[in-house]
């Protein structure tokens, strides 16, 4: 892992609001190259709203986004274009085209942003079919055709399709079953290993939190109000800290982690 002098993501007084709703105010947050980080939080504390604002799908009200050292804000549109090649994004469920195969998915990006033949995004998209744990046919199958976990799979393979340096994943295991979950958390940290990624994830899986990430930010008040190791989380006494590191399913987390 790198200096923290240098984070990779800088969040300095970050202010998101909707109209009258005001969801982060003076929000700080660094992440630093080559962690998972785990974004957690109660409903409505803004963990999507955070991942879409750094990615720049939310402008903010005020407040200074960093990525790579360079401002969001400042960048002319080539600049820009230059920055999002550099990561990617698995939303929720996948968030694939429907009328797409997997394969036509992943090409997405490629077709995008480089100007390549058809025969080498035909082999690129089977290289990251495959990184993803998915069997090849699946490159010749729509989203419709994949079950839930298989469809995450794919989705992130599209977010990879581009060798990015940071991977914004929004609540990857939501929906899937303990099994799968599991799987993909060991898939996350393996690629993250194998590749140098530096992973932002937002999450509430518990398990997740414990098996992979290296450190976790909590959202509440409006604001990230703590960020740390698990060990940490455990030896905080907020309300809400407590109530979720100290609970039932965490306890749970916690036995499966030591097994």
């Amino acid at each position: 892992m790198s200096s923290k002098s240098e984070p990779i993501i800088r969040v300095r007084g970050l202010v998101n609001r909707f109209g009258a709703q005001i969801v982060h105010e003076n929000l700080d947050l660094d992440v630093e190259r080559g962690e998972v980080i785990g974004i957690v939080g109660g409903s409505g504390t803004g963990k999507s709203v955070l991942l879409r604002t750094i990615v720049g799908l939310n402008r903010q009200a005020a407040g200074i986004i960093e990525v790579f050292g360079a401002r969001t804000d400042q960048l002319d549109s080539d600049q820009r274009l230059a920055m999002e090649q550099r990561w990617g994004v698995l939303f929720q469920d996948g968030a694939l085209f429907s009328s797409m195969t997997v394969a036509e998915n992943i090409q997405v990006p490629l077709r995008e942003h480089y100007g390549l033949p058809t025969h080498l995004l035909e082999e690129i998209a089977a290289l990251k079919v495959a990184m993803v744990g998915l069997p090849s046919d699946a490159c010749r199958k729509y989203p419709s055709e994949l079950s839930g976990g298989m469809r995450k799979r794919a989705g992130l393979a599209r977010a990879l399709a581009l060798d990015p340096e940071i991977v914004f994943l929004d609540e990857p295991t939501a929906g899937l079953d303990p099994i799968g979950a599991s799987a993909f958390d060991e898939l996350i940290r393996s690629l993250q290993k194998s590749l140098g990624l530096t992973v932002f994830m937002v999450t509430h899986d518990l398990d997740s939190l414990v098996a992979i990430c290296d450190r976790i930010a909590v959202l509440a008040e409006k604001r990230v109000i703590l960020t740390g190791t698990y060990e940490d989380m455990l030896a905080h006494d907020h309300p809400w800290v407590r109530e979720y590191f100290h609970g039932p399913r965490a306890r749970a987390a916690l036995k499966t982690a030591a097994e």
